[in-house]
């Protein structure tokens, strides 16, 4: 770690603490060129993947766009924000595991109506309602007699 002040690449580590979530370590910093003290501050980087849109376009991955489309779609039903935090964890879970640069946003929406499903079944056949785009009343009844 190199020096703020006298820019020495030769520092010593004086004293270490984790935050209280356990998601940054702090650390207290000697220089041992001009022995003057600092703080850095180290926190776990997540290399998300990019995604690839229906037209092509790619844009970083943002789990407010999942979240919203969750909560439009779990609007005024009995879930609570746990459950919803949970679902969206498990989703960004298994977009990390795949350990892939880029993933469709098709992929996303079938997380997303996957743990939908799991959670409230109205707020699933919402959510499919506009992914899918069903094209007859037939389709729609299939989905519904699906579940």
């Amino acid at each position: 770690m190199r020096c703020p002040f006298c820019s020495h690449a030769e520092t010593q580590v004086a004293e270490t603490r984790e935050s209280d979530e356990g998601d940054v370590v702090r650390r207290r910093r000697r220089c041992l060129g001009c022995d003057r003290r600092f703080t850095t501050y180290e926190r776990a980087e997540i290399a998300l993947p990019m995604v690839i849109k229906k037209d092509g376009a790619r844009s970083e991955f943002d789990m407010t766009k999942p979240r919203a489309s969750m909560m439009l779609a779990l609007r005024k039903r009995p879930v609570s924000t746990e459950q919803v935090d949970a679902a969206l964890e498990r989703i960004q879970e298994q977009i990390l595991a795949q350990n892939d640069r880029e993933v469709p946003s098709s992929r996303i929406g079938e997380l997303v109506m996957r743990e939908l499903r799991k959670i409230d079944k109205v707020a699933y056949v919402r959510f499919a309602s506009v992914y899918r785009s069903f094209e007859d009343i037939d389709e729609f009844r299939k989905l519904i007699k699906d579940i």
